[in-house]
């Protein structure tokens, strides 16, 4: 058999030989401290291993020192480095106390893919996860920036989506210590983000790359991932790095381009539940609250308004001879106007009333907070007014009016289904009357004398 000597051993062997003293500076250390930690032999002489330990791994690796320096033998400690290029090395160590030496021996060995595979895994399950919990996508692009940082360095994160039909990106969510959130920008006003979503490919630019690229004041480090679906990208992962503190690697590009697919899976479904919970709740056409959304806004108001002593008033509104629109001109039409009908009866409320359609050409307001039956009396005007002009309809006048039924609380009853009984009342009687009027429903009989 050949001899080698224990110094070639040492200097062959993958795991980092390390020895310190009391206070952990380096005394020695073998070839393979380089590939681990990323410094020379010669240039890790002196340094004291303690100070390139991850800041959240300081107290603990101390106490671990101490125990082995107090004859604890030490096989299976891990913690956290920052290399010398700034990333991080997950070490399993294996170390002893030499008395009479009075220095610490130890072995590193490098675990940091296994690490790196590990989170990974819990990455795409919390992210699985949070697709189910989230309770909106806000909600949602909270928790990804909380996974993704406990990956690389997140503390400028953005979620960017990109509407292929308009041609626009929108920034949901943007944080960012320097900058504003930005306002909708065309695909060309963000050429970065234009393209990793045109490429389907991730982006790294280090420094002066990004410079080139975006001009002064651009981060020293920008990273994208896109977010593919199989109905096309949907839009960009992106994170930003202004001091070298927040290196990026090929390897971080590699990783977000992989856990992006996840995100974007989540975010497709996220989008899918909230579409089909707003067709539950919203007309198709006009984009109101439909007769259940409307139902449940009415009971909460009525709670409220018993709670607070308050005013309600419900305006029932149908269009007149609305059907010799659909017989006249055709249903496309008689769509369009009804889309026209529910933008004027918006801007005659406030943003915290309600405005329905409840089916055909019936629609219903409900005005809450009413200081006086006067306000609700005014409302009721103010769209009778709006229905002076006529609609255009595809460049073809129409004239519309309503016939417009009221009903308040407390005066004409307490619960949902009896205001809205006498609302719809009243405006059949507006309509026997000519239509384009107001009519309140008659006050309830008071308890007999």
């Amino acid at each position: 058999m050949h001899s080698i000597s224990s110094e070639k051993v040492v200097d062959l062997l993958l795991d980092a030989v390390c020895i310190v003293d009391s206070d952990s500076r380096v005394l020695f250390v073998s070839p393979a401290f380089e590939r681990i930690f990323g410094y020379r032999p010669d240039e890790a002489m002196g340094l004291r291993m303690l100070d390139l330990v991850h800041p959240e791994d300081r107290g603990i690796t101390e106490r671990q020192a101490r125990s082995i320096m107090a004859g604890e033998l030490q096989l299976h400690f891990e913690n956290r480095y920052v290399r010398k290029d700034g990333r991080i090395a997950h070490i399993r160590w294996t170390a002893r106390w030499l008395e009479e030496r009075q220095v610490r021996l130890a072995v590193a060995h490098d675990i940091t893919e296994r690490k790196n595979t590990e989170s990974m895994q819990a990455a795409i399950y919390a992210i699985s996860e949070a697709a189910h919990t989230a309770k909106d996508l806000l909600a949602l692009f909270e928790h990804t920036h909380r996974i993704i940082g406990q990956l690389l360095a997140a503390m400028n994160f953005a979620v960017v989506l990109y509407d292929a039909d308009r041609g626009l990106l929108s920034y949901p969510y943007h944080v960012d210590e320097r900058h504003p959130c930005p306002g909708p920008r065309t695909l060309d006003e963000d050429a970065l983000c234009a393209q990793v979503i045109r490429t389907g490919q991730a982006l790294l630019l280090t420094p002066g790359e990004t410079t080139v690229a975006r001009g002064a004041g651009a981060p020293l480090f920008w990273l994208g991932a896109p977010l593919l679906t199989h109905n096309g990208t949907i839009g960009a992962l992106v994170l930003q790095g202004y001091t070298e503190h927040a290196p990026y690697t090929d390897r971080d590009r590699e990783l977000l381009q992989f856990v992006s697919t996840q995100v974007a899976a989540a975010i497709e479904r996220k989008q899918m539940h909230e579409r089909l919970a707003r067709m539950a709740q919203y007309d198709q056409l006009t984009q109101l609250p439909n007769r259940q959304l409307f139902r449940d806004r009415l009971k909460t108001a009525l709670a409220r308004a018993r709670r607070e002593q308050g005013l309600l008033a419900l305006l029932f509104i149908d269009l007149d001879r609305f059907k010799d629109v659909n017989d006249t001109l055709g249903h496309a039409m008689g769509d369009l106007l009804l889309q026209g009908v529910a933008q004027r009866l918006l801007q005659c409320v406030r943003g915290s009333d309600t405005v329905a359609r409840i089916g055909g050409d019936e629609f219903v307001v409900l005005l809450e907070g009413c200081q006086t039956r006067e306000h609700a009396h005014a409302v009721a005007g103010k769209i009778l007014a709006a229905f002076g002009p006529a609609f255009d309809l595809a460049g073809l006048p129409v004239p519309m009016q309503p016939s417009i039924g009221m009903a308040l609380y407390p005066e004409h009853g307490e619960g949902e289904d009896l205001l809205l009984g006498h609302a719809d009342a009243a405006m059949y009687t507006a309509k026997k009357g000519g239509g384009n009027q107001v009519y309140t429903a008659a006050p309830l009989p008071g308890p007999a004398g």
